[in-house]
């Protein structure tokens, strides 16, 4: 019989739903899972009851992982005793993801990087890691020099009170009742919003647009990368989409690209435009996979060192639960735990 590892989870809200979701898809050699939020209580997590306890300095004794889908706060405030007790932290808030010390790890793009860790590892912000998956091949193949993007990014980027916003303004406007806005800056059925997260005053672009440029350099192990993005949130559930425009080293056709990320594990290209395939955040929906299409030539460049591409991913799924469990698969795996 394989081992099995004792898993906590910390965070019961849309990720961490997810994370239960795919230790039980995945077959993950789960010892017992103890859930643990603000307060003790019985709940029901996809059709099973869990005794949630609360979660506190004392809570991680016994276990071997520990995934935290909650608040950054949180993590930051438990962080020491989980590591104390000897339990893997993998987490999915912002706390420590430009810390020195934390790896920053999408498997399929630095497990690495999982080496050196010290007991904590972060899980990169979901639009970060989406990207990366696609564009993290092409780089390791022909050396990426600059990234400029565009996002468009679902009502649950923002948790469930944005997905919950989002769908019971659909349902007011369709009962003719007025719409109510809370989880955003604007009423977003109907509309689009470019802006996620606060604004650096300094230079005016969104903390979560300068999260996909410091993840990203840390991440692919280059920190003068040029990346710049724009962020927007539209009304769509679920999945993130990407437009992303990427300047490499070496030349690379479109088929070259194409041929690189069909090797690529995490990655389906879809890339047939005559007949309507092309990524979508519908088919990307539940999906694992980063579906990656629209792949041409820079046509504002004299020479083949560009590429324009357009990438659809499931936010709560491959760009959160799943990337948390494929860390603690992969810690498994090196024998880190």
């Amino acid at each position: 019989m394989s081992k099995q590892y004792n898993v906590g989870l910390v965070g019961v809200g849309a990720v961490g739903t997810e994370m239960i979701k795919v230790l039980k898809e995945r077959n993950f050699p789960c010892g017992k899972v103890q859930v643990f939020a603000s307060r003790e209580r019985d709940e029901q997590i996809l059709g099973e009851t869990y005794h949630v306890l609360k979660a506190d300095e004392n809570c991680f004794k016994g276990l071997d992982i520990v995934l935290f889908a909650g608040k950054t706060d949180v993590a930051i405030q438990l962080k020491d005793a989980c590591v104390k007790a000897g339990a893997k932290m993998i987490d999915n808030s912002r706390a420590f993801r430009q810390d020195p010390e934390v790896p920053l790890v999408v498997p399929q793009v630095n497990a690495e990087d999982l080496d050196w860790n010290k007991g904590v590892i972060a899980n990169p912000n979901c639009t970060t890691a989406i990207m990366l998956e696609a564009v993290a091949p092409l780089h390791k193949a022909k050396g990426l020099k600059r990234l400029v993007a565009a996002t468009y990014q679902a009502a649950s980027g923002a948790g469930a009170p944005g997905l919950d916003e989002l769908e019971q303004q659909i349902h007011d406007y369709a009962a003719g009742r007025p719409l109510t806005v809370k989880a955003f800056q604007h009423q977003l059925m109907y509309n689009l919003i470019p802006h996620i997260d606060k604004f650096d005053e300094t230079n005016w672009y969104t903390l979560e647009e300068l999260k996909m440029r410091n993840e990203a350099r840390k991440m692919l192990h280059l920190p003068e990368l040029k990346l710049s993005c724009t962020c927007v949130r539209v009304p769509i559930a679920r999945a993130h989409s990407e437009s992303l425009n990427l300047e490499f080293e070496n030349d690379i056709t479109p088929d070259e690209a194409r041929e690189i990320l069909r090797g690529a594990k995490g990655v389906k290209v879809v890339d047939d435009p005559l007949n309507g395939g092309y990524p979508m955040p519908l088919d990307a929906t539940a999906k694992y996979d980063v579906l990656a299409g629209r792949i041409r030539q820079d046509i504002s460049r004299d020479d083949k060192k560009g590429l324009e591409m357009f990438v659809s991913g499931d936010q709560l799924l491959r760009g959160a639960a799943l990337n948390a469990v494929e860390i603690a698969e992969q810690l498994i795996e090196r024998k880190l735990v």
